[in-house]
C-alpha cells in the first residue's frame, strides 16, 4: 500500500505512545509468532513490533519479511522497534488523511 507523507506521519502520531505488541527474539519466527503477527495486525491495523536479533542487517531482513508476508507497510523504524500498519477492510478502525 502507498502512503503519502502526511498520512505516514498521521500514523507515527498515533503510533506514538503504543507499546509493542508483538516480540520477536532469537527463535526468530516461528509459526506462533507469524500467528500472533498476524492477529495483531488484522485486528489493530498499525502496531509496534520489538525485534531482539544478532546485527542491523538480520533485524532489518526480518521487517521487510513480516511486511512481504502480510502485506504491512513499515511506517518507521528506531532501533529494534518498527512500527507496521496494513488496512483491514472488514473493520476498519484508522481512518487516514486524504493525502
Amino acid at each position: 500500500m502507498m502512503l503519502s507523507e502526511s498520512q505516514k506521519k498521521y500514523l507515527r502520531g498515533l503510533g506514538h505512545e503504543f507499546k509493542p505488541v508483538i516480540m520477536i527474539g532469537d527463535a526468530g519466527l516461528s509459526e506462533g509468532v507469524r500467528a500472533e503477527y498476524a492477529a495483531a495486525l488484522e485486528h489493530h491495523e498499525l502496531i509496534k513490533v520489538r525485534i531482539r536479533v544478532g546485527d542491523r542487517d538480520a533485524r532489518d531482513e526480518m521487517i521487510r519479511s513480516l511486511c512481504d508476508e502480510s502485506g504491512a507497510t513499515l511506517i518507521q523504524r528506531i532501533g529494534n522497534v518498527a512500527l507496521l500498519y496494513r488496512e483491514n477492510p472488514e473493520k476498519k478502525k484508522i481512518s487516514l488523511p486524504g493525502g
